[in-house]
């Protein structure tokens, strides 16, 4: 079975962009959303989101079926889409 996978980043944020390269390394199908780069109100809406997942609203978070992973931990990544 295929996971959701979906990653909250900024255009500019190292750690985003070696979190999309690395999911686009292993082949995995994802959705980013560069909240930096939306209008006012989206990106209001999508730190919310980001909150709720993620109370310290740091990037990348991302979120693979049910599990939240904020950072860049390839670990906790493989280990979430059962690469290990």
């Amino acid at each position: 079975m295929t996971q959701s996978v979906k990653l909250y980043s900024l255009s500019t944020c190292s750690h985003c962009k070696a979190a999309k390269k690395f999911l686009s390394d292993h082949n995995i199908q994802y959705e980013f959303i560069d909240v930096d780069l939306l209008d006012t109100l989206e990106r209001a809406s999508a730190i919310a989101d980001v909150r709720a997942l993620n109370p310290e609203c740091t990037f990348p978070t991302i979120l693979i079926g049910e599990k939240v992973i904020a950072g860049n931990r390839e670990d906790a990544i493989r280990e979430a889409l059962g690469l290990i």
